[in-house]
């Protein structure tokens, strides 16, 4: 009983923490995405300027729910085409990854260790606030699934 108990304890001392830091700080995000916005912008599609930045990347206005490799007037490299074909829709946690070594996480996907990305910067922390910051700015973010769709149910028939 003594075991069992010092082994939960110990799960939720380690599990808490870790929750808490999934969920991000949009805020804190929006201070850490400069380090973002010397190669990204979010610009609404009305032209409003959230965070004015460069434009060697895409615009990230929108990105949680966008299809990977699909942001009109942005030339993306193979492996973010192959992404999107292979039928990426960037989620909150895939965003967190893809930012921490995106290569790794393009391969991990595609399978193809040929392919790479055009983003040579990897975020070593706080990818959770700078996903929830760009989360904020994500019309699409809720339609986002969290993770692989469900199968879909076929109807009913009468």
């Amino acid at each position: 009983m003594k075991t069992s108990l010092i082994a939960t304890l110990a799960a939720a001392t380690f599990a808490l923490p870790a929750m808490a830091q999934d969920a991000g700080d949009a805020a804190k995000g929006e201070k850490e995405f400069n380090k973002c916005k010397a190669c990204h912008m979010v610009q609404a599609p009305d032209g409003t300027d959230i965070v004015k930045g460069g434009k060697t990347g895409p615009n990230l206005y929108g990105v949680v729910g966008r299809k990977a490799g699909t942001e009109e007037g942005f030339k993306y490299s193979d492996a973010l085409i192959k992404l999107g074909e292979a039928g990426e829709v960037w989620t909150v946690a895939d965003l967190e990854h893809y930012i921490t070594d995106p290569n790794s996480y393009v391969e991990e996907k595609v399978g193809d260790k040929s392919l790479k990305t055009k983003m040579t910067f990897k975020m070593k922390k706080n990818q959770a606030d700078v996903i929830a910051f760009l989360a904020q700015h994500s019309p699409d973010a809720g339609a986002a699934p969290a993770e692989a769709p469900a199968e879909a149910t076929p109807p009913a028939s009468n």
